[in-house]
C-alpha cells in the first residue's frame, strides 16, 4: 500500500501542467531571459566606442532561473541558483541570492528585499495593484491554456502577461499580481525582459524566516531614495528605475 501511494505521488508531481486541475500549492520554476544589448539600445545607448567594445565581453541573453512557492494565501519569489556564465552589463539587473518578495494575499501585505546601491532595502507595504485588460487570445505555456492580459508600469512601460484559472492564486513572478489566476508568463519588450514558467511541483513547501535586517522602507521612500542616486544619469537612469520596480 505505501508503495502504491507513493508512486501516485510521484506520478502527480510530473503530469503535465494540463493535466492538473485547480492547483492551490505548489513550486513553479521560471526562467528570465534578457536581452541586454537591446535593453540599452532601446533607451538611446548602445552607440559610443565603449558600448561597442563591452559588448564583446559581455553575455548577450541572460538567462536566469527563479522559483515561487505558493498556496492559497501567499507566495514567495526568490533566485533558485546563480548563473555564473552571465556577465551583466547592468548591476540592478543581476539575481541576488537574499532578495526575494513575499505576498501575503490574506493580510494585503507584501515582504521584500531589494539590493540597491549595495545597500539591502527591506520594504514592507501594500500589494502592488495593477490595472489589467484582459484580451481574448489565449497561448499554451508548458499544457496550460493561458489567457492575455496587458498592463503598464511606471506609467508607460507596458507588460503583458498570461494567466491561467487552473491555479486559482491571484500571483506571479516578481511582483505582478492581480489576475483571475496565476501568472506563467510576462513579456516587458521595453525591457527586452521575458519570465516564464517551465516546471511545476506539486509540493507543500514551508515558506523560509525571511531576513529583515536591512534598511525599512516603503514603495515611495525607496523610490525618492532611487531618483535622488539617478538624477544626473539621463536615459539610462530611466532602464534602472523601471527595473527596480519590477
Amino acid at each position: 500500500m505505501k508503495l502504491t501511494i507513493l508512486i501516485a505521488a510521484v506520478f502527480m508531481t510530473t503530469l503535465g501542467f494540463g493535466q492538473t486541475q485547480f492547483i492551490t500549492q505548489g513550486k513553479i520554476a521560471f526562467e528570465r531571459r534578457v536581452s541586454q544589448f537591446k535593453m540599452n539600445e532601446r533607451e538611446g545607448q548602445g552607440e559610443n566606442l565603449w558600448d561597442i567594445e563591452i559588448q564583446k565581453v559581455m553575455t548577450k541573453i541572460l538567462v536566469d532561473e527563479f522559483t515561487l512557492d505558493f498556496t492559497s494565501t501567499q507566495s514567495y519569489y526568490h533566485l533558485a541558483k546563480e548563473n555564473t556564465d552571465n556577465k551583466y552589463m547592468f548591476g540592478n539587473i543581476k539575481p541576488i541570492e537574499s532578495n526575494y518578495v513575499m505576498h501575503d494575499f490574506s493580510t494585503g501585505m507584501t515582504q521584500m528585499l531589494r539590493n540597491v546601491f549595495e545597500s539591502d532595502y527591506y520594504l514592507k507595504d501594500s500589494i502592488k495593484k495593477f490595472e489589467w485588460k484582459i484580451t481574448g487570445e489565449v497561448r499554451d505555456i508548458a499544457g496550460f491554456e493561458c489567457k492575455k492580459a496587458v498592463t503598464k508600469i511606471c506609467d508607460s512601460v507596458v507588460v503583458v502577461a498570461f494567466y491561467t484559472d487552473q491555479i486559482p492564486v491571484q500571483a506571479g513572478p516578481e511582483n505582478f499580481n492581480g489576475l483571475p489566476g496565476m501568472i506563467l508568463g510576462i513579456a516587458i519588450p521595453r525591457l527586452a525582459s521575458t519570465w516564464f514558467a517551465t516546471k511545476l511541483e506539486l509540493v507543500n513547501t514551508p515558506f523560509q524566516k525571511l531576513a529583515t535586517k536591512s534598511q525599512k522602507s516603503t514603495w515611495s521612500g525607496m523610490n525618492i531614495e532611487l531618483n535622488k542616486g539617478t538624477k544626473s544619469w539621463g536615459k539610462e537612469a530611466a532602464v534602472f528605475l523601471w527595473v527596480t520596480n519590477l
